[in-house]
């Protein structure tokens, strides 16, 4: 997975992701190719939330007007303070 992660879209990772755990939760898998597709999972696991992570501070900073960053503030964190 590590020389693919530039080439696999979130969604393909998902779907990857998805079909792992669906094998391991079936229970027929050996326990060496479990071990394996476990860390299979792990591995598209962390590469997606990398990916959200990613979008998700490119969503938090939007332009204003004037054409520069200003950083979002969601209500919510404004009411905890």
């Amino acid at each position: 997975m590590s020389e693919q992660k530039d080439q696999v879209t979130f969604e393909e990772a998902m779907e990857q992701l998805e079909d792992v755990v669906g094998k391991l939760e079936e229970g027929d898998v050996p326990l060496e190719e479990a071990i394996q597709m476990f860390q299979q999972g792990m591995d598209l696991s962390k590469y997606c939330h990398e990916k959200l992570k990613k979008v998700e501070s490119q969503m938090d900073q939007i332009l204003n007007e004037d054409g520069e960053i200003e950083l979002l503030t969601i209500e919510e964190d404004k009411q905890s303070e």
